[in-house]
């Protein structure tokens, strides 16, 4: 097995530089946030993330989807109670993905958490 033994030459260097207090130049610290409130000016005068809500989005594909399923069943089914039965469950179906979608919104705060955010200047 190998063993692990580190040089005393680094463990000193790192134990001395660790009992260092010496505190940095008055200049140097100045010129340190002189650049960091540079830097903060410059992110602010940078436009902002564009920001696209799809909370919406779940609630429209439910009533396509099933929508179109309730007109294939009405158009598709010759027995006139079993298409009626089948299309009727589809439009249950498209009320009850809207309910949920309202009830989402007021009750889950869907509308902040479904957001996609786009930085303007980047394409991905």
């Amino acid at each position: 097995m190998r063993e692990y033994r580190s040089d005393m030459g680094i463990e000193e260097a790192i134990r001395a530089s660790m009992k260092t207090t010496a505190a940095p130049d008055p200049e140097l610290n100045r010129k340190l946030k002189a650049a960091l409130y540079q830097q903060e000016a410059a992110l602010r005068k940078q436009p902002a993330m564009h920001q696209l809500s799809i909370w919406y989005l779940p609630m429209v594909l439910n009533l396509i989807v099933f929508s179109s399923l309730a007109f294939l069943a009405w158009i598709m089914i010759e027995n006139r109670y079993l298409s009626y039965f089948a299309a009727g469950i589809c439009i249950y179906v498209c009320v009850a993905g809207i309910l949920l979608t309202v009830v989402g919104v007021k009750r889950a705060d869907i509308k902040e958490k479904i957001i996609i955010r786009i930085e303007k200047g980047v394409l991905a």
